[in-house]
């Protein structure tokens, strides 16, 4: 079962990078332009690596063209979600 996750994305960023978890969504940077994709493809090569799942355990399932998107992510629970999520978060400041 997939877990949705609630993302606000900032593309053309300096870098790529997890901010944090505010007002219910998690708010990250890319450094891909909003433009054919670039910057949903960064997206989920970003939380790929967060996570540590492979990039086809997670897919856009709202927002494609919106900075809000709700991303599923496949294999993890919740709680394991939100405790990676965290520590990179963390890890970045």
């Amino acid at each position: 079962m997939a877990m949705p996750i609630s993302v606000r994305v900032q593309p053309d960023a300096r870098k790529s990078e997890l901010l944090g978890f505010s007002d219910g969504v998690w708010q990250v940077k890319v450094s891909a332009p909003p433009v054919k994709g670039k910057a949903n493809a960064a997206l989920i090569a970003l939380l790929s690596d967060v996570l540590g799942v492979g990039k086809s355990q997670l897919s856009i399932i709202k927002g494609h063209t919106s900075r809000n998107k709700v991303i599923a992510v496949h294999g993890l629970s919740e709680v394991e979600i939100t405790k990676r999520l965290s520590s990179s978060a963390a890890s970045s400041r």
